[in-house]
Parts: C-alpha cells; structure tokens; sequence
C-alpha cells in the first residue's frame, strides 16, 4: 500500500479527514458524545418526570400512592394530563380526616363498654393484686375508667 494521495486530492485538507486505513478519531469521539448526550437528557427526562412523586414523598402527604399511580400513567401512556394532574395533587395538601375520626370512633366504642360495665381497653382489665382483693372484698365496687375514686382510710 502506498501512502500517496489520489492525484484529485487538494493538497491542504482538514484534520477531520483521515487518511485510508487510519483510525477515525473524531468520529469515535462525536459517538462517545453522543451517547453521554442521550443518556443525560434521558436522565433529565425522567428527573423532570418524578417530580411530582418525589414532592409528594418529601413532604409525607397522604396522596403520595395516588400521585406515583399518576406518575406511572403518564409515563406509560404519554398523557400529559396524568402528569399535571399528579403536580397538582402534590403540591396540594389534603386535611387528615382518618386519624381523627379513629380517635373518635375509638372513644366512642370505649364509652359504649364502660356503660355495660365491660371495658374494652386492656389496661383497664388488667388489674393489680392489691386492687384486684379490694374487689373481692367489696363487691360494689364500680369498675371501668370512670368508677369514683375510693377513699382510703388513714390509720392515725
């Protein structure tokens, strides 16, 4: 092989155009480049895509399922508005209903025990020795949390 030129060549060429046989340096950069490229806007993408989630999570809303089920849904179905609609969910912040309606529904099923006498909260049935023999001995002892109290006799 010979390292002559076609006659045709201009005698100046750029440094981009390599010569036969020779290794293509720029071509094998451009495609590291480009592939770090993808990559990149790939990983922007789906930075941009979990933001809703990743505020919902943050800030421990209760929605958080609902906003990943909206996230989820856009990126499978390429509807914006599932996107939008999961942004908007976690930026709001929805009142807690359940922890205060358990708390009640919670008193109320013990005021309904102690009334018949029965007490379902297991403090209340677990007793100690001393209280469980004043008991015994006086049978009109009210029980439950709000039995009066009980004097004690001083021994003066």
């Amino acid at each position: 092989m010979t390292d002559q030129l076609h006659p045709m060549t201009p005698h100046h060429l750029p440094f981009y155009i390599v010569k036969p046989g020779e290794t293509d340096v720029l071509m094998i950069v451009m495609g590291i480049f480009l592939i770090l490229v993808v990559l990149g806007v790939g990983n922007l993408y789906l930075q941009l895509h979990t933001l809703p989630e990743r505020m919902a999570h943050k800030s421990q809303k209760l929605q958080f399922e609902i906003v990943a089920v909206l996230g989820l849904l856009a990126l499978f179905t390429h509807i914006h508005l599932f996107w939008i609609a999961g942004l908007l969910l976690a930026l709001v912040d929805l009142p807690d209903f359940g922890t205060p309606l358990r708390s009640i529904a919670g008193s109320v099923e013990r005021i309904a025990h102690s009334s018949d006498g029965a007490v379902a909260d297991e403090r209340w049935e677990k007793k100690s020795a001393p209280a469980a023999a004043a008991e015994k001995a006086d049978p009109s002892v009210i029980k439950g949390p709000h039995a009066p109290k009980q004097e004690v006799a001083s021994h003066a």
